[in-house]
């Protein structure tokens, strides 16, 4: 375990809380201290739940440590089945609680429950969240549909005559990154195609409809962190195929509808006629092919590019910056170590070697020394860019509120590619006006100490200066612009430096004539530069003198 003070990810109990969270019929009973329950806020204050998650906790205390802590389990499993009347419990430990050793499967069934009890087995010093999700979902599939398996050998029983093809949608939880908004976007492209939805799983799902997730003809794997072991193991007992591709992104989404079409046996056109731009591509349903072509893209190609989240959004968000919007990845990780084979093949194919690790300061290390124009990643990186100063967009849990829009916001799907489009596009544009604004910020109608001209006379007045003739302001001599204050020399040192490195106010300010998003690294290597060569004040020559080394 590691000291920190930000995490990518809760410790598995809270996985197994989101896909408690998103069923009906199901509570899950953890065997935890008092003060454990803050996960609940979660739920309520991040997701905006109208509901509090259908967990409930032991909470013993230290003074209960020195009694019997496994009849305060069992006391408490039967007050949830008496209250909540559940039709499936789960039982399981925080990490904290399970340095007791205390037997929760082993305790929930001396108690001769007339509903099924799955124990989770968590293992909590050695696994987080994601995987907490994925052993719940795979453990209430083999313990709800297993009774319904087919036989060695058996084949499945063919569609009754007119029934549409179905599937079922798998992965989605509750506290999920845009979970609610892909469910919707991917039926609706389903539901084009011929395609019915069987069940959609775990969210919103009872024990029941997982127990009939055998019936389906195939499985659509949305979230392979959460839903892969369960596809593999109804493939294996009810002979189900499932698909690999995950439909973010234009040309993912034109492989997903291929592949689940050849799936259910169906024509593709109706599906992929979404994706053609016709002879009005402003008209179509989605905007990127058209502009990725057009002059006005022209400004974003070759942008740089850092990407870091979960591995499925993660390569996706790569995938789509690299070959739909001519961006160039300078870098690519996940704190998902579970799928690291997969963000390590991706990020070969981009020439960079893959970041794996839930560290987050060895994450700012290689953004810093990546010094992309983007990044793109969690809540997290979203920090790490404002403190280097670089535009940033969030693609991959763990989010905040913001992030859990009330509106519709998919990231699958058609109208998904178009959020997505927008998500990447957006902070470089915006990026490119405050550049502009940054860089006529001496013109008058810029200053703040000027009358801007659309502000008119509520503007805060010119401030007057004595002319350097001698003669005062007045009608006829209008008071000159006083120029804007420099910014404050700045001071840089370096172990075993003698000398203190200054900028000169000159160099202050075409220094800040550069992009603000390469300005940092301007900044670092000029210094650099001088450093080396001992010089002490760096000055506008010296600015340019670096930049012409390092141009080379």
């Amino acid at each position: 375990m590691q000291l920190t003070v930000w995490t990518y990810e809760a410790p598995p109990h809270v996985g197994a809380m989101r896909v408690a969270a998103a069923m009906t019929g199901v509570h899950l009973v953890l065997h935890a201290p008092q003060g454990d329950s803050y996960a609940d806020l979660v739920f309520t204050m991040i997701e905006r739940r109208s509901a509090r998650p259908p967990v409930s906790y032991t909470s013993f205390q230290a003074r209960d440590l020195g009694a019997d802590t496994g009849a305060l389990f069992q006391d408490s499993c039967r007050a949830v089945v008496e209250r909540f009347q559940p039709q499936t419990l789960l039982v399981a430990t925080t990490c904290t609680a399970e340095l007791l050793q205390d037997d929760p499967g082993g305790l929930a069934a001396t108690l001769g429950l007339t509903i099924p009890v799955i124990t989770l087995d968590l293992s909590s010093y050695q696994r987080k969240e994601t995987w907490g999700a994925h052993e719940t979902f795979e453990r209430l599939v083999r313990t709800l549909a297993g009774p319904g398996v087919l036989g060695p050998g058996a084949e499945r029983p063919p569609r009754a005559a007119g029934e549409r093809p179905g599937c079922n949608l798998l992965g989605p939880t509750a506290l999920g990154f845009r979970h609610r908004d892909d469910v919707r976007e991917v039926t609706r492209l389903l539901d084009r195609l011929g395609i019915a939805v069987h069940q959609v799983a775990p969210l919103g799902a009872t024990p029941a409809d997982i127990a009939a997730l055998g019936r389906a003809d195939f499985n659509v794997v949305m979230y392979p962190e959460i839903a892969a072991g369960a596809a593999r193991w109804l493939e294996r007992s009810y002979r189900q195929p499932a698909t690999k591709t995950v439909p973010i992104g234009v040309g993912a989404t034109r492989a997903f509808i291929h592949e689940v079409a050849g799936l259910a046996g169906v024509d593709p056109a109706p599906g992929l006629a979404l994706l053609d731009e016709g002879d009005q591509p402003w008209a179509a349903p989605l905007r990127q092919p058209w502009y990725a072509r057009s002059v006005d893209s022209t400004y974003l190609t070759g942008k740089k590019v850092f990407v870091f989240g979960d591995a499925t959004h993660a390569v996706a968000a790569a995938r789509v910056a690299a070959h739909e919007l001519g961006f160039t990845v300078v870098g690519l990780g996940s704190y998902t170590r579970e799928f690291g084979r997969e963000v390590r093949a991706a990020a070969k194919d981009f020439g960079v070697e893959a970041l794996i690790t839930d560290d987050y300061l060895e994450v700012e290390a290689a953004v810093a020394a990546a010094t992309p124009d983007l990044v793109l990643g969690t809540q997290m990186e979203r920090h790490i860019a404002k403190r280097l100063g670089l535009p940033c967009a969030v693609i991959s849990a763990p989010v905040h509120v913001q992030d859990f829009p009330a509106r519709s916001a998919p990231l699958m799907g058609v109208e998904g590619a178009n959020v997505l489009f927008d998500t990447l596009v957006h902070p470089l544009m915006m990026g490119l006006e405050e550049h502009l604004l940054d860089m006529f910020r001496e013109d008058f109608e810029f200053r703040p100490d000027a009358a801007p001209s659309h502000l008119g006379t509520a503007a805060t007045p010119a401030v007057a200066t004595p002319d350097p003739a001698g003669a005062a302001p007045g009608p006829d001599r209008p008071a000159p612009i006083q120029p804007a204050p420099s910014a404050p020399p700045a001071a840089a040192t370096s172990a075993g430096a003698a000398t203190l490195i200054t900028w000169a106010t000159e160099a202050e300010r075409e220094l800040a004539k550069i992009p603000f998003f390469v300005r940092g690294k301007a900044r670092r290597n000029t210094e650099r530069f001088a450093k080396e060569r001992g010089v002490a004040t760096i000055t506008v020559e010296t600015l340019y003198d670096a930049k012409a080394h390092f141009s080379r």
